[in-house]
């Protein structure tokens, strides 16, 4: 499988770097399966950095096989254990089990409106997973331990042009 890291750098050597804010799967090093939400998060990247530049590292991973090998917990779609999950990481007070590897579906900018409602106290649970039934799911694939990042194999960088292509 390939997976994408976008940044304004290009990560040969992924590490895990402690996190300036509060991540959905809690700290670790963010990559995705889709190619355009990787450019979208280098773009976003570069600005929040005042950068010049867009980068997507690219990897090759053996999904299947470290399936079996490392500690994965693996989200199909955004329900109660995933926003419970994702709650907790955003609030800094997930203290369950660590995994190596957290992999799930997450959906375009919409969700973090829906979800700052949610932590807000201005949604119930079953409104916001109502509301974060949307047509247009992405993923990530968070690697949290060095083990699960020892199994990465930098394979290059995707070009980006003017576009954002």
């Amino acid at each position: 499988m390939i997976i994408y890291h976008g940044s304004d750098v290009i990560v040969e050597r992924p590490v895990l770097l402690k996190p300036k804010r509060t991540l959905d799967f809690g700290p670790g090093f963010y990559t995705t399966t889709n190619k355009e939400q990787a450019i979208s998060f280098a773009r976003k990247v570069m600005i929040r950095n005042d950068s010049q530049t867009k980068a997507v590292s690219m990897y090759e991973i053996d999904f299947e096989r470290i399936e079996n090998v490392l500690d994965v917990l693996k989200f199909n779609s955004p329900d109660e254990k995933w926003l419970d999950f994702v709650f907790a990481n955003r609030q800094g007070i997930y203290s369950g089990k660590k995994y190596d590897i957290v992999y799930g579906a997450v959906a375009d900018d919409t969700i973090y409106r829906v979800f700052g409602l949610y932590e807000a106290g201005l949604l119930t649970k079953e409104e916001t997973l109502k509301r974060l039934k949307v047509p247009k799911l992405y993923d990530q694939v968070t690697f949290c331990s060095e083990k699960a990042l020892s199994q990465l194999k930098f394979i290059g960088q995707l070009e980006i042009n003017e576009e954002g292509q």
